[in-house]
């Protein structure tokens, strides 16, 4: 018995039916494990769901999230970045000192920074490299200036940054509202402009974007120093913060970016990235780092390890969805 036309319209529209469940439930994975931690740290301490809860929770949530934007540029050319973390503790340095005492030389060295990013990008494109292998070599350069910057901890912000960083917004807390911030502008500009379309086509179909008649080192020199440009913000959000700096500041900033982008629904290849998503997994890996494990009463040694786990079920998680979705 052969099946009808009849029969396969309803076959084939129910594929695209539990095709377009499969991806929504993609988009929102990284919203249901922002909320699924919430649900924990609410049922573990209901009182840190609160304006100064999620103050003190969500402290360190804005420079992450930025680090985490800065990863996302360069995973979206289809590039890796392994310093940005001792990058941001260079600019960390340099934010608590030049910037504090010197603010015109402290603002050239944070620009030209940036200048190397961009160079980075050239390189990398014009000579093939692999950018695994140039930006692990840029760290340990980012690392040494920062050491020569600040050779031990301390420094101190700049009165203006203290007072970015320490503002108290009435009834939702600064951190959310900068989250929300970055998200948008980032959204907008990499996914709602045609030079957007163009970035993420470098990394989507790069042979269409050359036929095209775009410039995929002009993209890519752009990817790298908007990646600078987050490095940077990211740094000096963080000396707001914390008030002093030290050289090894930011070294965990690297695996958390990565982490962060993946966890908002990255991927290493193809372009496929999402600036809301990143700042949700950014903000989910800044709630679970400390606050949650510390309610769950998880020794500090064993909290990286958490975390990788945490990571770990989330793209187990996606993994299934893709395949349904395939």
């Amino acid at each position: 018995m052969t099946a009808t036309p009849i029969d396969n319209g309803f076959k084939g529209s129910a594929a695209r039916n539990a095709a377009a469940r499969a991806r929504l439930l993609r988009g929102l994975l990284p919203a249901l494990s922002l909320a699924l931690v919430l649900a924990a740290i609410a049922w573990l301490n209901p009182r840190a769901i609160s304006y100064f809860g999620f103050s003190l929770m969500l402290n360190l949530a804005i420079p992450i999230a930025l680090a985490t934007i800065a990863q996302m540029f360069v995973i979206a050319g289809n590039e890796l970045d392994l310093s940005i973390g001792t990058f941001v503790g260079f600019v960390g340095c340099v934010t608590a000192t030049w910037l504090k005492d010197a603010p015109l030389i402290g603002v050239l060295i944070l620009v030209g920074s940036i200048g190397i990013y961009a160079l980075l990008g050239a390189l990398i494109h014009m000579r093939n490299l692999p950018s695994i292998v140039v930006t692990l070599g840029m760290s340990f350069v980012w690392q040494g200036l920062a050491i020569l910057v600040l050779p031990k901890p301390g420094g101190k912000a700049p009165d203006w940054l203290l007072a970015i960083m320490s503002f108290k917004p009435p009834f939702i807390p600064f951190p959310i509202i900068a989250a929300l911030l970055i998200a948008a502008v980032v959204h907008f500009g990499l996914m709602r402009t045609s030079y957007g379309v163009i970035l993420r086509g470098s990394g989507g179909n790069p042979a269409a974007l050359r036929r095209a008649g775009w410039s995929l080192l002009k993209t890519k020199i752009v990817l790298f120093a908007l990646a600078g440009l987050f490095g940077v913000l990211s740094g000096m959000a963080l000396i707001g913060i914390t008030t002093s700096a030290d050289a090894n500041i930011g070294n965990g900033y690297t695996l958390l970016a990565i982490a962060g982008v993946i966890l908002g629904g990255g991927e290493f290849v193809g372009g496929r990235v999402s600036p809301i998503g990143a700042v949700i997994g950014a903000l989910t890996l800044a709630l679970a780092a400390s606050p949650l494990l510390t309610f769950m009463h998880i020794p500090p040694d064993w909290q990286v390890a958490a975390n990788g786990a945490i990571l770990i079920i989330v793209l187990a998680a996606r993994v299934l969805i893709s395949r349904r979705e395939r």
